[in-house]
């Protein structure tokens, strides 16, 4: 009876992420070029849980997902993409191991036991660079002369 005691004690100490984790997270922005800092550079971050703005370098607060965070920033002639990664965290490991599948259920709902990375560069690109020609370069047409010729006629 002791041990069943000790047992349930336990089990109760050891919540699941939707309750000891954090629904929301603080990840910070930094834009590089050419290996230098860019401050100024408009950025958004989308998820399947919504939509968040900011100017780097910067930090913002968003909602946690299982779903991966795209990371556009631009401005005037620099660009960049970032695509972060949704990591489980230790606590929805915890739940499989205590609690079973119900509690990962819950966790994986609200994204509570996930995360992405805490700190996002995001390598800026001069726009034409990033498509994959020089700024200056137009796309050349090539010429072709065609000629007609006149059917042979057989005798």
């Amino acid at each position: 009876m002791y041990k069943l005691i000790i047992i349930i004690s336990l089990l109760a100490m050891t919540g699941c992420a939707s309750i000891t984790g954090e629904k929301m997270q603080p990840v910070s922005v930094q834009t590089i070029y050419n290996n230098n800092e860019v401050a100024g550079i408009g950025c958004t971050l989308t998820n399947d849980e919504g939509t968040w703005f900011l100017t780097s370098p910067a930090s913002v607060t968003v909602h946690k997902s299982t779903g991966d965070m795209s990371v556009d920033c631009k401005k005037d002639d620099m660009a960049g993409h970032q695509t972060l990664v949704s990591k489980s965290n230790g606590a929805v490991w915890g739940n499989i191991l205590v609690g079973g599948g119900i509690g990962y259920i819950v966790d994986r709902n609200t994204g509570a036991g996930f995360n992405y990375p805490a700190t996002i560069t995001v390598m800026l690109r001069k726009i034409g660079e990033a498509v994959g020609l020089a700024p200056s370069t137009a796309p050349v047409m090539a010429q072709t002369t065609f000629s007609a010729v006149a059917p042979k006629q057989n005798p």
